[in-house]
């Protein structure tokens, strides 16, 4: 299947005011919308229209979302942003580790959907944020292989490394390097999604056990891993800020298994 609309984007949600908003909100701000509410429209939607990217709620009323997402990534060249419920953290992480694009919580703003799908859009195309699509990419969306029954003992990147059992960071002239608790736990979590723009709200649902980590701090934190990763924190090549949106971490990663 090939794009012949760059930004034409299908909404599956059987929600049918919410899916209405989307359809008009987004198609307000110059993209091709339609909607549909059930897996089996999606299917014949996708059947037979060239979409660039889909909004899919994975929990529809005769199917799963997660076997939407699975038969597109494997069928069609085809962007996947999933809408989720904030108790379903086990399917956003089979969402993701399928190749979801990305996720979104609910309930979302408007504005952070528009953006999301900006984002999506402009790195499927290869235009880093700002530009125009046709230049050349600023990050990587490189994923770590998922290895199934086993857990990542440490990752490398950009050749620095990361025990996750020691929770020792080390440089590239192979120096420790110390971190927070808060740090430690940011840093594991871009490491585990390289590439992947991530909010932070979900910065906070990830870290919430830890109490060192709330609302603006998260902002607080990148800027003091920024200071022991990058050269320049003003200028950030490792951990990237994607406008309005969120971070991403832009190296790649290597994960070792235990």
């Amino acid at each position: 299947m090939t794009q012949t609309q760059p930004q034409s984007i299908l909404v599956v949600d059987d929600d049918d005011a919410l899916r209405k908003l989307l359809i008009d909100y987004l198609g307000g701000h110059g993209l091709s919308v339609d909607g549909v509410g059930t897996a089996t429209e999606a299917v014949q939607a996708v059947s037979n229209k060239a979409y660039s990217l889909v909004l899919l709620d994975l929990n529809l009323p005769d199917g799963d979302g997660i076997d939407l997402a699975r038969k597109w990534r494997a069928e069609a060249n085809i962007s996947i942003i999933c809408l989720t419920g904030r108790l379903e953290e086990a399917d956003r992480v089979m969402g993701l580790e399928l190749g979801a694009d990305d996720y979104i919580t609910k309930p979302f703003s408007l504005r952070e959907v528009l953006a999301r799908i900006r984002a999506v859009t402009r790195r499927a195309s290869g235009a880093p944020a700002g530009e125009p699509a046709g230049e050349r990419p600023t990050h990587s969306s490189v994923q770590v292989p998922v290895t199934r029954g086993k857990h990542p003992r440490a990752y490398r990147f950009a050749a620095w490394g990361l025990n996750l059992n020691t929770r020792r960071l080390t440089s590239p002239e192979g120096k420790p390097v110390s971190l927070t608790n808060a740090e430690f736990n940011l840093l594991a979590v871009f490491l585990g999604t390289p590439g992947r723009i991530i909010s932070r709200e979900q910065l906070l649902e990830r870290t919430r056990a830890f109490d060192d980590i709330y609302d603006r701090a998260i902002d607080v934190q990148i800027l003091r891993l920024r200071r022991k990763l990058e050269a320049d924190a003003k200028n950030p090549k490792l951990l990237c800020t994607e406008r309005g949106v969120g971070y991403f971490l832009n190296a790649e990663v290597e994960a070792l298994w235990e």
